[in-house]
């Protein structure tokens, strides 16, 4: 019921951290696979992959792994939704071979597109499958005030479909520079809600690269999702950071919150032996 992951999973800097000492490029969706529950897959955003690729992301990543695709900027960034019913079609043929290992998938919609596309949004809902797991960011300033959210949450659960809370708090705090200035310029500052629709919590939290500076939130969200885990929902959460080296760092610091709190059970990166030699998993 609980998945915990980053951003990407193919970082550099995580090699002698998330990744054993010597770890090799080829190897990281594998061992990444291994560590964490689940990732948000970005880079659909910018082009889908091609069917090798979705076959070998498949055969590289257990069955209970999960990938939350964003959907393509072809389909959320380029006018009406109704009218990209075919696009939205076709990306989903393409990455049903992951089968099991496919979370929910990720409609990010743009700033500009607001209530007064309520009506646009619901028809591209209706043909949405409704078997196939989707939660929904919304960046307009007015879906987050009344009356406008509330209608946002009731057709979302008419539909069965999540609702993506963005926590960006913590970019907002004071430090880290010129690192923070680029962060806040890029992530949108809309206020944190934390609401669920459609059975699951979809939580992004962009973490602050100062460690302590993110104790006094993490603590208020450990307890808030052992409260929503208790209440039945499925939970996905993605761990960013400005400095993306310090990922790995947030999802250990909420994951031990959760473990004190019993509210659920130890990572697979756990049970793995901290110089697991990566020679085992690939040797050509």
């Amino acid at each position: 019921m609980f998945y915990l992951g980053c951003a990407i999973w193919a970082y550099k800097e995580w090699v002698g951290d998330l990744f054993p000492p010597g770890s090799r490029s080829g190897d990281f969706l594998r061992l990444y696979s291994r560590r964490l529950t689940t990732v948000e897959g970005n880079t659909t955003f910018y082009a889908t992959p091609k069917p090798e690729v979705v076959a070998r992301w498949a055969d590289e990543t257990p069955e209970t792994f999960q990938f939350c695709l964003k959907l393509p900027r072809a389909v959320s960034h380029s006018g009406p939704l109704a009218g990209q019913l075919t696009s939205t079609h076709d990306f989903l043929a393409r990455m049903a071979p992951l089968g099991p290992r496919l979370g929910p998938y990720f409609l990010q919609l743009p700033p500009t597109y607001g209530p007064a596309q309520f009506a646009d949004l619901e028809r591209w809902l209706l043909e949405w499958p409704r078997e196939v797991a989707l939660a929904v960011e919304v960046r307009h300033p007015a879906w987050y005030e009344a009356p406008d959210e509330a209608r946002l949450m009731e057709l979302l659960e008419r539909h069965g479909v999540g609702r993506v809370v963005m926590d960006v708090r913590p970019i907002r705090q004071s430090g880290a520079g010129a690192m923070l200035d680029d962060a806040r310029e890029r992530k949108p500052n809309v206020p944190m809600h934390p609401l669920r629709s459609g059975g699951m919590a979809f939580v992004r939290y962009i973490g602050h690269p100062e460690p302590a500076q993110n104790d006094d939130l993490l603590d208020a969200w450990a307890t808030r999702l052992s409260e929503w885990l208790q209440a039945g929902d499925k939970v996905y959460l993605f761990m960013h950071c400005p400095d993306e080296a310090r990922s790995p760092g947030l999802c250990r610091a909420i994951q031990s919150r959760l473990e004190r709190l019993g509210a659920v059970p130890p990572l697979p990166w756990n049970s793995l032996a901290a110089d697991e030699p990566p020679e085992q998993l690939r040797m050509f």
